[in-house]
């Protein structure tokens, strides 16, 4: 199935309550479903706010249609090595949640199935509504597709967005936020940062969040990358170095022990009031906007990320729901009923108003969006952003640890940006040699 393509012929304009009968098609959840009431159906979440929305909506999709859903709840740093091991075992796991990093490795291994083979193999789940078009384009590509397959429907969709703080801002004589990094850096750094108050923060601790929220975000729109088009390292270009140092410059308007700081600590010390700035994923909205976690609701703003000498290349995460191969027959059909009704267009308006994110264009253009300030935001990021901000290739896992190793020495002036990405260049490379990119057994896909 090429992305972007399959199921236009069945694309229709009209949105249906769940359940709903569509009009002229026959085709309702509860009958698709009928055959698998009673089918329990096991699937990975994470401790996030597009997750709880999930599980809030839970309820009127398992009495509609008979099927349980049993949620294993796992925070993110321990969601992949859970389900790899499910996997690799034979388990129980009907639905694979996979970051769009993660996706290479799922395909690869044969853990989940094409959709259009699920789609093919139980025809009379498929809704008609399901306008595979509605969704953003690089959303889908990105979370759920790998060398030209469409294998998941995006859920949990995040891009970098600018979350600033307009009173701080404003005090300071400034009537908006910076446009690019360098003012960010050269303008707005010296004039917020003091009297334990700060400019920006970064997240950088040494996980994943090292190798996507600072290390990425930081190479891309300064013209880096991290491989170039023959999969040899990027890192030492002229480009990407030009990224690295200015996060090393950009420090000095940072709290001090940023190394340590995950998105907890970055976004509570935004909303606090604290931090005047802050790129963060579009999911933590609902949590700096809320007076019962944020001080300063009230002056929370949103704007894409500034641009840099390439311009916005704004850091891009999520994730997908595919159906696990490892599942029987029963358990796959119930399982893309359930991943088909979660990012459906139908649930879009309400998935968003309790704190979801969802992937679909069609809700972004509804009236009464006015309390969502992220949502023009999020579509302008949508349209700039590149899938492989993070290679998404199996051999991903093994990288970051290298990333995060030698981004956080080189934060904490261990080593140069020469040095350490020297060091990331040639452990990746090997990592790349032995997984057989290099000799023609692997084909170049990130």
């Amino acid at each position: 199935m090429k992305l972007r393509t399959f199921l236009a012929s069945t694309a229709l304009t009209a949105t249906l309550a769940t359940g709903a009968l569509a009009d002229g098609h026959g085709w309702s959840l509860k009958d698709a479903a009928a055959p698998y009431a009673g089918t329990t159906v096991d699937v990975v979440f994470l401790l996030r706010p597009g997750y709880e929305a999930i599980e809030a909506m839970l309820p009127a999709f398992e009495e509609e249609t008979g099927i349980k859903i049993n949620i294993i709840k796992h925070p993110y740093e321990n969601a992949l090595g859970e389900q790899v091991r499910d996997f690799v075992a034979g388990g129980d796991l009907d639905v694979a949640l996979i970051d769009l990093v993660w996706i290479g490795n799922f395909a690869e291994n044969d853990w989940i199935l094409p959709l259009a083979d699920v789609q093919a193999k139980f025809p009379d789940t498929v809704d008609p509504e399901l306008d595979i078009d509605d969704f953003f384009p690089l959303v889908l590509n990105a979370f759920g597709g790998w060398n030209d397959t469409i294998y998941g429907l995006p859920v949990d969709n995040y891009s970098g967005l600018l979350f600033y703080n307009r009173c701080m801002l404003e005090d300071a004589g400034f009537d908006g936020p910076p446009a690019t990094w360098a003012d960010l850096k050269d303008v707005y750094g010296p004039a917020l940062t003091g009297d334990g108050k700060y400019a920006y923060a970064l997240q950088s601790k040494r996980n994943e969040t090292q190798s996507a929220d600072s290390f990425a975000r930081m190479i891309w729109p300064f013209g880096g990358s991290f491989l170039d088009a023959d999969f040899k390292s990027n890192l030492l270009s002229e480009e990407s170095q030009a990224g690295l140092q200015f996060r090393q410059d950009l420090m000095q308007y940072m709290p001090d022990g940023i190394v340590a700081y995950d998105h907890a600590e970055t976004v509570n010390g935004f909303a606090q009031g604290d931090i005047a700035m802050i790129t963060e994923w579009s999911a933590f909205y609902s949590t700096v906007v809320s007076p019962d976690t944020s001080a300063v609701a009230d002056c929370v703003e949103i704007a894409p990320e500034p641009t840099g000498p390439a311009g916005r290349k704004p850091a891009l995460g999520g994730f997908s729901m595919a159906v696990a191969s490892q599942a029987d027959e029963a358990e796959q059909a119930a399982a893309y009923l359930f991943i088909q009704w979660a990012t459906s267009k139908a649930n879009a308006r309400e998935y968003l108003e309790r704190g979801g994110v969802p992937a679909r264009q069609s809700v972004y253009m509804e009236d009464g969006l006015e309390d969502f300030k992220f949502v023009p935001a999020l579509v302008e990021s949508w349209q700039d952003g590149v899938p492989e901000f993070r290679p998404r290739f199996a051999e991903w896992p093994e990288i970051t640890e290298i990333v995060q190793e030698w981004g956080t020495k080189m934060m904490l002036g261990e080593v140069t940006t020469e040095e350490g990405a020297m060091e990331i260049g040639e452990r990746m490379e090997a990592v790349l040699d032995e997984a057989g990119y290099y000799s023609g057994e692997k084909p170049l896909a990130q």
